[in-house]
């Protein structure tokens, strides 16, 4: 049993979510839009967003990571958050010893140094291209204290990191990608794992019902893939014409973060409760694409306490229905928002991913890692899906932690605690299995 000030924040958080869902289910007829909303920011005073950050703070420590925000899509409230791992810290220069004269490095450089007498001037201009090709200054001399005013990467540095695509949770009709709290799990899955995470902003229920929510996922990954083909591309260009100004095609298009560091071929998916279902949808789109989404590969998927449901009732369902944070009514009223009217249905393909017809067969679905709660009332269905996928041989775990709610590793008053902690970290190493170059990560 969780402690008694989380059952009492767990009242409360019940008691607003059901008057917001309640609020945006009475306004829900005259606020249909093809736009869409991806956050409800004004209902949000108490942990308000925090601004992206384009650079590797050194108040943050060595393990900082860089955030941008992105819209790659003009016709839809579709918004993306990068979160890139300082992808130099393995080639931190040495620090200076004390009483040298020479200045203090400006930033991590992106590639190493040639070997030159201090102060000669074949040093002080490869000092300056250094930074000039990696990062831009404002108002930066060498006798100026360090300034650094965000990181720009370029094609030729650092290393390929592999890419975590991540669905929020929140009902479908609430939560952001940016929010503090996804904002602070995503920094941590990113360092755990020292990936490039993109945490996808979808549009929320019920401005945007079903599939709104489910072909931004898609088009997220077809986005990434886009940007891979298009960095490639110019890459071959820039080689096949020396100088002659090609290696700018598609500059434009391309995002340079994902250009200079991702790698698409190690893609993984992870989705938080209904964000769980999102994942599992782009992962059966994914299987049905096969090479359309080349470079991208799904090589397997995070379902964290997923929001599935059915008509049947479980045992969990009977036993937990009025559980901690999301309880049954209060779910079943997130569904009603989100499924088109007239198709309510717990047994609809979004809600039940046992329903037969739904997809691919499952013994194509990527490597499934699946993390339950024990006091969730969703648990039981999860874990079946998961026995499902076991099978057909595919890689399947579950891990189910005592004592914890429905998002104990992802709500704002749970990411401190140690069962949060070590919910991250369990599932960077079995991510590790399918995303290291080495081959040998332990794993469950």
């Amino acid at each position: 049993m969780p402690p008694v000030a989380i059952q009492l924040y767990s009242l409360l958080f019940k008691l607003i979510l059901r008057r917001r869902l309640s609020s945006l289910s009475a306004s829900a007829s005259a606020s249909s839009s093809s736009f869409g909303v991806s956050s409800r920011a004004a209902a949000d005073h108490h942990h308000p967003s925090p601004p992206s950050n384009p650079s590797f703070s050194s108040a943050a420590g060595a393990d900082a990571v860089a955030t941008k925000d992105l819209h790659p899509d003009p016709l839809s409230s579709l918004h993306l958050r990068l979160f890139l791992p300082n992808p130099h810290h393995s080639a931190t220069p040495a620090a200076p010893a004390a009483g040298a004269n020479a200045p203090p490095p400006l930033r991590r450089n992106s590639f190493p140094q040639p070997a030159h007498d201090a102060g000669s001037p074949a040093a002080a201009v490869g000092q300056e291209l250094s930074r000039r090709a990696s990062a831009s200054f404002s108002g930066v001399s060498p006798s100026a204290a360090p300034c650094y005013g965000g990181y720009l990467p370029t094609a030729r540095s650092g290393r390929r990191l592999p890419v975590i695509v991540q669905f929020h949770g929140g009902a479908f009709a609430t939560g952001a990608a940016d929010s503090a709290a996804n904002d602070a799990f995503c920094r941590r899955v990113a360092r755990l794992c020292d990936a490039i995470v993109v945490a996808v902003g979808y549009r929320l229920a019920p401005e945007s019902r079903y599939p709104a929510a489910f072909e931004d996922g898609v088009t997220v990954l077809k986005w990434i893939a886009k940007q891979a083909n298009l960095a490639a591309c110019g890459r071959k260009m820039a080689r096949g014409a020396g100088s002659g100004g090609a290696d700018s095609f598609g500059a434009a298009l391309v995002e340079p973060w994902l250009a200079a560091h991702a790698d698409p071929s190690r893609c993984v998916l992870l989705g938080v409760s209904c964000g769980a279902n999102i994942a599992d949808y782009v992962a059966r789109k994914a299987v049905e694409a096969g090479k359309l989404l080349d470079p991208i590969k799904v090589v397997a998927q995070v379902l964290m306490y997923p929001f599935f449901m059915g008509t049947s009732p479980t045992q969990s369902e009977l036993k937990l229905a009025n559980s901690y944070f999301y309880d049954k009514s209060t779910c079943l009223l997130a569904w009603k928002l989100f499924l088109p009217e007239g198709e309510f249905s717990l047994d609809h393909p979004a809600a039940n991913p046992l329903v037969p017809g739904k997809g691919p067969p499952l013994k194509l679905m990527p490597p499934t890692l699946t993390v339950v709660a024990e006091l969730d009332w969703m648990k039981d269905r999860a874990i079946a899906y998961s026995e499902e996928l076991r099978k057909v041989n595919v890689d399947a775990p579950v891990l189910e932690y005592k004592d914890a709610v429905h998002e104990f590793a992802t709500l704002d008053v749970l990411l401190k605690t140690p069962l949060a902690q070590a919910c991250a970290e369990d599932i960077a190493i079995w991510v590790k299995k399918y995303i290291s170059l080495r081959g040998h990560e332990l794993s469950y």
